[in-house]
């Protein structure tokens, strides 16, 4: 550009506060409003001229923050443009209700362009009609692909995984392998390795494309074998599939049935998918309100899964609520327990909670282990404790100046000991224990610290009251 070009300082749009708030990848304000305008208006051209130059997760996330009635107009207007790609993206909690609503001719369309892994994320949750219509308008080979990735355990490898391989024998060299592939035409869209097979197609080992692409033409494939290279069963769980990816820095595995025969391949996309995934059901499950819980859901279905834990959350209450009554008569003689006692059991309960999250999250990423176990139990008593000695100085100085009593300020300072150090100990051995029982440590551990900080903490200083202040 000649300095003459060049736009004046004054010509320039300065980026506004706005401007710098909004997310990057995320579609501007102004264009959710314009699309938000044309769906009303019914305008299918202008709706495709705003969702052209998106990319397909966008799209599938404006699909999603529809509500029902909006979501009808939109796929009325858009449902021409919905491919395999915006299709893949669309969260499983409103996918049905999408598909419904497109005609036949684009979801066959859309179905046709996806990988096998992708189509079986699509059907696995559909009634066996649905399903079936689906599978009809696909190819013999990718229906029988599909159908054998349904025959495995669901949340398993082998309906993570995607037929799609691309193979060579052990033998080759790098000019033979690049001209197999120049040769095919059924290479899937995207993959990163060839998989090395012997005669039998048990995978030897795996090659990633830059590498074999910066190779001489003469050199044989195996000698550019990755150190990486592991198989993953088709029956393990994608839990674990997640895990090994992130753990070993995968960028795809080979899938294997029984025998050891390669059967499929599972990419870092969906091993991340999975990991994501797991965090997500990890958050909802501590919070009590289901693993399924999303934005989309009708207010029927979210009280449907958030009622049955309120009602244990109150069976607990109750619980702690006898601890007090217990101590009545103690109550009455002395007004400021009632004022200091919810004190004692929220910090009990904070402090439980902070541990049973560590913990939670250590037992799904399989890094608290029979070998740290102990240590780090005893690491989070040291911290209870000290959390305990800090906050009964802070407690004790408080209740003394505020009731003027010495007794008091002692009483409260030794229960906020009692019931930090609980409160450490539950919040590492409750989800322990679960996990060691067979039950999900995120499901349930929240309840029971809490319920355990609220006994203790009520119990200890209400005893302790009792004995010291009476």
């Amino acid at each position: 550009m000649n300095h003459d070009e060049r736009p004046d300082a004054e010509d320039q749009v300065a980026e506004t506060p706005s401007d710098r708030e909004e997310d990057e990848f995320l579609p501007r304000r102004e264009w959710l409003e314009q699309i938000d305008a044309a769906i009303e208006a019914g305008e299918a051209a202008r709706l495709n001229e705003l969702l052209e130059p998106m990319h397909a997760a966008d799209i599938a996330d404006i699909i999603e923050q529809l509500d029902t009635s909006g979501r009808r107009a939109f796929l009325t207007l858009y449902s021409g443009e919905i491919d395999g790609e915006i299709l893949s993206e669309i969260d499983e909690s409103i996918r049905e209700e999408v598909l419904e609503q497109l005609p036949p001719d684009v979801l066959a369309e859309a179905v046709r362009e996806m990988d096998s892994d992708d189509v079986v994320d699509l059907v696995e949750d559909l009634d066996e009609p649905e399903r079936a219509d689906i599978l009809a308008v696909l190819d013999d080979s990718d229906r029988a692909a599909v159908q054998q990735s349904l025959t495995y355990p669901e949340y398993s490898a082998g309906r993570l995984m995607q037929s799609e391989v691309v193979t060579a024998p052990g033998h080759w060299t790098v000019g033979e392998a690049i001209d197999f592939l120049r040769a095919e035409e059924w290479l899937p869209e995207q993959f990163y390795h060839i998989i090395l097979v012997d005669p039998r197609r048990h995978p030897i080992g795996y090659v990633q494309l830059g590498r074999m692409l910066a190779s001489r033409r003469d050199t044989p494939i195996s000698d550019l074998s990755e150190d990486s290279f592991r198989t993953i069963s088709a029956y393990a769980d994608e839990g674990d599939v997640a895990y090994a990816f992130n753990q070993y820095h995968l960028i795809s595995a080979p899938v294997v049935d029984k025998d050891d025969r390669l059967v499929g391949v599972i990419t870092i996309d969906d091993a991340m998918s999975v990991l994501d995934e797991e965090h997500e059901e990890d958050i909802l499950r501590l919070a009590g309100v289901g693993e399924d819980s999303a934005i989309t859901d009708s207010v029927i279905e979210t009280l449907r899964q958030r009622l049955p834990w309120l009602m244990v959350n109150l069976v607990t209450a109750i619980a702690a609520s006898l601890v007090i009554a217990v101590f009545e008569a103690t109550i009455q003689q002395i007004v400021a327990l009632a004022v200091l006692m919810p004190i004692v059991a929220s910090m009990g309960g904070n402090a439980g909670t902070q541990t049973l999250t560590v913990a939670v999250r250590a037992l799904a990423t399989k890094s608290l282990t029979g070998g740290n176990v102990w240590r780090v139990v005893r690491r989070e008593a040291a911290v209870g404790l000290l959390n305990g000695l800090a906050f009964a100085a802070v407690m004790g100085v408080v209740a003394w100046f505020w009731f003027d009593g010495m007794s008091l300020a002692a009483v409260i300072g030794i229960a906020m000991i009692i019931n930090l150090g609980i409160a450490a100990l539950a919040g590492i051995l409750i989800p322990l224990t679960l996990e060691k029982l067979g039950a999900d440590p995120a499901l349930a551990s929240g309840t029971f610290v809490t319920t355990v900080t609220d006994v203790v903490g009520f119990f200890a200083f209400l005893g302790l009251a009792s004995a010291v202040l009476l």
